[in-house]
């Protein structure tokens, strides 16, 4: 059972970037999908969340309007489509799959903002 996220990167500032969190060992068709960030000396923030049932996402506020998240159960796979990107946004990116008392987490992919 594991949760791999990948597509981070170094990206100017207003540049896009794209995260994908993969499953492997599990579906991730009934579970709900939460992106985190964790910047250095700050506590890890949700970013952004869809549920299982009817693909219904959350954002926080600071990515309203430049984040976009989505999910492809056919491959297994939740995006997180990030444009527009600022200096603030650089973070280390988790991925989170929640169901009932079950979570499983991705290990984490960094994204810096920087010119």
């Amino acid at each position: 059972v594991q949760l791999q996220a990948s597509g981070g990167g170094l990206v100017q500032p207003g540049g896009s970037l794209r995260l994908s969190c993969a499953a492997s060992g599990f579906s991730l068709d009934y579970y709900h999908i939460a992106w985190f960030r964790q910047a250095p000396g700050k506590e890890r923030e949700g970013v952004s969340c869809i549920n299982h049932s009817d693909a219904k996402t959350y954002y926080v506020d600071s990515v309203k309007g430049r984040f976009t998240v989505s999910r492809d159960n056919a491959k297994n796979t939740v995006y997180l489509q990030m444009n527009s990107l600022k200096p603030e946004d650089t973070a280390v990116y988790y991925c989170n799959a929640q169901r009932g008392g079950t979570n499983y987490w991705g290990q984490g992919t960094q994204v810096t903002v920087s010119s």
